[in-house]
C-alpha cells in the first residue's frame, strides 16, 4: 500500500527583497496570489493526499480566507512559520505528527511548479528516501578567491555536473525528521545552518542518497520585483497554450 503523500508549502517569509509591505506569497499574479496558485497545483494533483501551508505570523487568517474561498479540500493545517527556513520545516514536521508518509516540501513562491514534477517526485518516493528536483546550470561557475586589489577566479566548476537546486524536496517523513533531529543535537548548527532541507539530509544522514528528479526552467522561485512580471508572462504563456 502506497504511503499518504503530504504537500507542504513554507510560506514564512516577508518579502523584503521584492519590496513589498505584505508577504509576496499574498502578491497577485495572473488574476491569484501567488500562495493560492501553488495550493491549486498540489490540490489538483491526484497523487497529493494533503496539503500542509506554514505562513508567516500574523497571515493565518488570510490563508484560511483563501482556502475557504477557493474551496481546497486536501488542505488540512495552516500552521505559523518560523524564524528560518529550517524552524519553518520543523514546525511542519511536527504538525504531521509521526505515522509515515511521504512528504513534499515545496516554496510556496514557486508557483509555476508543473504538475509532472509532482507526479514523477511522488513516484520516486516509491524507491527512494529522499529527492531534489534539479536542473541543468547553463551558467559557467566560479569560485572566487582573494586576490591582489580584489577577489579573482579561483577555480571553475565543471559545468556537466553543476545543477541548480528547486524544490519541491522531498522525504520520508522519517527520514527528514531524523534529520532535524541530529541539525538540533549538533550545538554547531545554529551558526552554520543548512541552506535547504536536503542540506540537513546530505549533513546529517550522509548515507541516505538524494536522488534527482528532472525540474523545469519555469519553476521559477520569485525573489525579486522582476520576477513578478516574469511570472506573469510565464502564466500568460501557459493559458496561451502551446502555438502552432
Amino acid at each position: 500500500m502506497d504511503s499518504r503523500s503530504v504537500g507542504v508549502l513554507l510560506a514564512g517569509g516577508v518579502g523584503q527583497r521584492v519590496g513589498l509591505a505584505t508577504p509576496k506569497q499574498l502578491s497577485e499574479v495572473a488574476g491569484k496570489t501567488i500562495i493560492e496558485h501553488s495550493i491549486a497545483v498540489f490540490e489538483d494533483a491526484p497523487e497529493i493526499d494533503e496539503i500542509v501551508v506554514l505562513m508567516t505570523p500574523g497571515y493565518t487568517d488570510r490563508i484560511r480566507e483563501i482556502v475557504d474561498k477557493g474551496g481546497y479540500r486536501k488542505v488540512t493545517k495552516i500552521v505559523e512559520g518560523g524564524a528560518s527556513r529550517t524552524e519553518s520545516t520543523w514546525r511542519a514536521l511536527q504538525a504531521l505528527g509521526t505515522e509515515e508518509c511521504d512528504v513534499l516540501l515545496h516554496d510556496a513562491v514557486r508557483p509555476l511548479v508543473e504538475p509532472r514534477i509532482i507526479t514523477e517526485c511522488v513516484r520516486a518516493l516509491r524507491t527512494h528516501q529522499a529527492v531534489n528536483v534539479a536542473i541543468p546550470s547553463s551558467d559557467t561557475v566560479l569560485v572566487a578567491v582573494p586576490g591582489p586589489g580584489g577577489e579573482v577566479i579561483g577555480e571553475v566548476l565543471d559545468r556537466s555536473r553543476l545543477r541548480r537546486s528547486q524544490t519541491p524536496q522531498c522525504f520520508k517523513l522519517s527520514v527528514i525528521r531524523e534529520a532535524y533531529e541530529r541539525a538540533f543535537a549538533d550545538p554547531d548548527f545554529d551558526s552554520r545552518p543548512a541552506t535547504d532541507d536536503c542540506g540537513v539530509v546530505l549533513r546529517y544522514l550522509p548515507e541516505v542518497p538524494i536522488h534527482l528528479v528532472p525540474g523545469s526552467e519555469h519553476n521559477i522561485k520569485i525573489t525579486h520585483p522582476a520576477d513578478l512580471r516574469i511570472a506573469e508572462l510565464l502564466f500568460r504563456l501557459a493559458a496561451e497554450g502551446p502555438t502552432a
